[in-house]
Parts: C-alpha cells; structure tokens; sequence
C-alpha cells in the first residue's frame, strides 16, 4: 500500500490521538469511586436485609405482646368481678363460694404469669426496636457516603466525557484528511493490536519495544518514502521518521 509520507505522519497523530481516547476511556472504566461504590452497595444490601429480618422479628415481638395483653385484659376483668362478689358478700352458698374463691386464686397466678410474659414480650420489643434504628442509622450513613461518591463519580465522568469528546472532534477532523484506505488499514490493525500504526524510532518500532534487525532496517531504508511499511514483529503500520535510525 502507497501513501504520502505526510499522510504517514498525521497518521502517527491519529495513534496518538487514539491512545490518548484509550487512556480515558481506561481511567474511566477504572475510577477508584466505581469499586468503592460496587463494595458499598453489597454492603448496603447486607444491611437492608438485616433491616428486614430485625423488622420481622420486631413485628412478631409486637404479636406476641398483643396476644398477652389482649389475654391479660379479659383475666383482671374476671377477678375484678369475681372479687367484688367475693366482697360484697352477694354470693352465700359456701360451696359456690370456696369455687370462686379457688377461681381467684387460680386467676391471680394466671395474671401473675401474664405479666411476667408482658415483660418480657415489651424487653424484647424494646431491645429489637433499638436495633432496627441502630441500622437504619448505619443504613443512612451509608447511604450519605455512596451519593457522595456517585456526586464525585459524575463529576469526573463529565470532565472524563468532554475530553473524550473533544478527542473525538478532533480525530474526526484528523481521518478527513486522511485517504480512506490508510485509515481502513489502521481501523482494522486497531481492533486488534489496540493501536494500529508505530514510529520507528532509533530503530526501535514504538508500538511493540522491539529492535529492528539489520536487515529489515536496511529494507525500511530502502523503501520508497510513499511505501506504507508493516512491523515485523507487531504488524503494526510502521512511519519513518528523521529519528528513526535508518542507515545511509
């Protein structure tokens, strides 16, 4: 393939172009924000589902507090009966007495129990409802920290766009100038060597760090100045250059 030494040399700014698109495009992909974020949304999932759970037993707790109060209401209302009828006297047949009697009795040691379970039903409700707001608390927190990592993150992705976008005017601008065979050539030795032409410099092809042996050196040296070389060793385009160690 033939084309201008000139056009060999924009293209040499096209690679530089291109690697400097490739480079934001990496400091993009690779922000330290975008793994911090990624660690601390697992996190915040871990610590919504504890949320979850600790809410559930609290719930359950609330249950099993309802149910005894709810047990306990209708147990003092009946000793509250039975011994105002123990009291007032209005119950005279002393067997019906000494049944109510027993009847208290065994009510007392019922609401006695109950109370006991109310207590323990309320520490409970007391301690899980501490819990749910202490992660909540820790939830929020962290929540506070990801959107103020999500806020730097936009930002250098703004600042990382516009200076993709203004690489991309100016390549555009630069593959105009460019003929289109040249930059075929390229675009495809780019999809698959990353970038697809080098300077050979002080008989070295830039693009894969490798020495030029003798005599390729001597084949570069007498190609015609229009002829599109081909490193060796990378296949890459290679551009001659007044640096590039050529012998006479």
């Amino acid at each position: 393939m033939l084309a201008e030494p000139a056009d060999q040399l924009r293209l040499l700014d096209l690679a530089a172009l291109d690697l400097q698109v490739n480079q934001l495009n990496h400091r993009r992909r690779t922000l330290p924000e975008l793994e911090t974020i990624k660690t601390l949304m697992a996190e915040r999932q871990q610590m919504v589902e504890q949320q979850v759970a600790a809410q559930t037993r609290l719930s359950d707790a609330q249950a099993d507090a309802k149910r005894v109060e709810d047990d306990l209401v209708p147990a003092r209302q009946r000793l509250e009966r039975n011994q105002k009828r123990v009291n007032d006297g209005s119950v005279g047949d002393p067997k019906a007495l000494r049944g109510l009697t027993e009847e208290i009795d065994h009510l007392g040691g019922r609401i006695r129990k109950l109370e006991d379970d109310q207590l323990d039903a309320m520490q409970v409700v007391e301690d899980l409802t501490a819990e749910v707001r202490e992660i909540d608390t820790r939830r929020k927190e962290l929540e506070d920290r990801i959107r103020g990592l999500m806020a730097k993150r936009d930002s250098q992705f703004k600042d990382l766009d516009a200076e993709l976008e203004e690489r991309r005017v100016e390549r555009e601008s630069l593959v105009r100038l460019l003929p289109e065979q040249l930059v075929a050539t390229y675009t495809r030795l780019s999809g698959r060597l990353g970038i697809g032409a080098a300077e050979l410099k002080a008989k070295r092809c830039t693009g894969c760090q490798l020495e030029a042996n003798l005599a390729d050196l001597r084949r570069y040296a007498e190609a015609p100045p229009n002829e599109v070389l081909r490193c060796e060793e990378c296949d890459r385009i290679l551009v001659r250059t007044k640096e590039s160690g050529l012998p006479e």
